[in-house]
């Protein structure tokens, strides 16, 4: 299978912040994946370094093969970018702005109004074409931000916090217009910071923390890693169904068996396998049930356990304040 990206030991350092600390990673083409972290934890530093506009420490990238930086153009023409930062010319109706942004990628002027159509009206604004970016609502100036990244027509579409500040109407009709152009093959990365955003719609995540990748697994997969709540509600006493239980702690996935408001608890990794088991037990033993409900671990909560840290020195974004790079993502350096 041909790969969409492959990252290997990939470095950035800023004086004395590392915000990329050897970072490999190969995402499938046609995948959707995601890419999780707190804040500082170099997501944005990745995306640039992947897109051109910050220049590696250290390590390599490639987009569908192609080196970012030796093979520049033919690594950028592959990819379309909806930042988080509204780097937009905002002196020109927006047709206009995603005509001259396939122009920079060399589409000529006929097809570059033929494409600013099509992706005005993939993301529902055809018809605020005449408007300036400006005079457009948040929420669609963020289907506009996704408009940009489509005109090119991109094999890799990179959305880096795509629905931020947006609605819960506006998010699920960005989650429906990204799985259909992943349904017909575009490979999607998207970081995050609502973790539902991941779960519902990401082939595979990676988790990445203080510049490095702390896992790479599916969500279901992330989800096994955390502990569950198997419970369960007797027609008899609960105190005494417990003691059938004494045995389960010695299953390797079982952590605690307790009494919570007169209902039988058993906390375990994958509660799921685990509930035949608690079944046989209390039916071995006489033991009627009336309900019996699995409390999953959310990705959310893997997510936090994964990446806690207990000191508070984790700053805000990754790369420092002053940096100049970071100034020429916010001036609009992006169509470059």
């Amino acid at each position: 299978m041909t790969n969409a990206l492959e990252v290997e030991d990939l470095r950035k350092r800023y004086d004395d912040v590392e915000a990329l600390d050897g970072v490999s990673l190969t995402v499938p083409e046609g995948s959707f994946f995601g890419l999780l972290g707190p804040n500082g934890a170099g997501k944005t530093t990745f995306i640039n370094v992947l897109v051109g506009l910050v220049r590696a420490s250290g390590g390599e990238a490639r987009v569908f093969g192609h080196d970012v930086e030796d093979d520049y153009r033919l690594a950028r023409d592959r990819v379309g970018l909806a930042p988080q930062e509204f780097n937009v010319d905002r002196f020109f109706p927006i047709h206009e702005v995603l005509e001259h942004k396939a122009g920079y990628h060399g589409v000529p002027h006929g097809e570059a109004a033929a494409r600013a159509e099509r992706a005005l009206k993939q993301v529902g604004i055809y018809d605020k074409r005449d408007t300036r970016f400006d005079w457009l609502s948040g929420g669609m100036k963020r289907r506009f931000m996704i408009a940009r990244a489509l005109v090119t027509e991109p094999d890799l579409l990179i959305l880096d916090e795509p629905s931020a500040g947006v609605d819960v109407q506006l998010r699920r009709d960005l989650w429906d217009l990204v799985t259909d152009l992943n349904d017909d093959g575009t490979t999607v990365l998207l970081t995050t910071h609502y973790i539902e955003e991941a779960e519902r719609l990401c082939d595979r995540v990676a988790i990445l923390d203080s510049g490095r990748v702390r896992t790479v697994a599916t969500p279901t997969e992330l989800m096994d890693r955390g502990t569950d709540r198997v419970v369960v509600t007797l027609r008899e006493s609960t105190a005494t169904a417990r003691d059938v239980l004494d045995a389960l702690p010695d299953d390797d996935r079982v952590a605690d068996v307790a009494v919570e408001d007169d209902r039988l608890v058993v906390t375990a990794t994958q509660g799921g396998l685990l509930a035949p088991d608690i079944v046989r037990e209390l039916d071995r033993a006489g033991y009627t049930i009336l309900d019996l409900a699995i409390e999953r671990t959310s990705l959310e909560e893997v997510f936090v356990e994964m990446t806690r840290h207990d000191d508070a020195d984790a700053d805000d974004g990754g790369v420092p304040a002053d940096d100049p790079d970071t100034e020429t993502v916010a001036a609009g350096g992006v169509d470059r």
